[in-house]
């Protein structure tokens, strides 16, 4: 059986490539064991055994939310192997922050059974030349706790956000703020 890298291909998306069923087939699942956590100052890491994954309500709350991304001005981007879409990152069009310093990338998946294979950096790659086009500093993400998600951020040069979006924050108060400098 050969294993080797499949072909991927990446696209911007437009409204009409946000069907009802374009995730249907993705596979977010996730099983954490350790999460990092902010007490205080500090950022530790604890023991947390839980189990994403989601069902095709949730789902369909995604693709509303992608779809509301680019009626207001961001950017859904897809990674595909063949017409199947395994991999998806957005970027709001909404400027915040201090100094309108930044934009949020809300959503970066990659389908459980083509992680590893560089589609997650490729994905963060392409939101950060849109963000780049619209002028600004940094991308904002409030990023999955769990040890694994934050290891992908920090090895892509993320670090703990400069300042916090309360709003972003409120969303999911157990997710690490976390920043990209353009």
């Amino acid at each position: 059986m050969n294993r080797g890298k499949v072909m991927i291909r990446y696209k911007r998306l437009k409204e009409e490539d946000l069907t009802n069923d374009l995730l249907k087939s993705f596979n977010r699942f996730q099983r954490t064991t350790q999460v990092v956590y902010k007490n205080n100052a500090d950022y530790i890491i604890k023991q947390d055994h839980f189990v994403d994954h989601w069902d095709e309500e949730h789902k369909a709350r995604v693709t509303s939310d992608l779809k509301n991304c680019m009626i207001t001005g961001g950017a859904v981007i897809g990674s595909f192997h063949n017409a199947l879409l395994v991999g998806f990152a957005n970027i709001e069009g909404k400027k915040f922050g201090s100094r309108n310093q930044y934009l949020e990338m809300p959503y970066i998946h990659v389908s459980q059974e083509q992680r590893g294979q560089g589609i997650g950096k490729k994905l963060f790659e392409l939101c950060c030349q849109f963000a780049k086009e619209k002028g600004v500093e940094k991308l904002y993400i409030g990023a999955h706790p769990a040890v694994e998600t934050q290891q992908f951020y920090r090895a892509l040069g993320c670090t703990y956000a400069e300042e916090i979006n309360d709003e972003i924050f409120s969303r999911e108060p157990l997710d690490i703020q976390l920043e990209y400098r353009l």
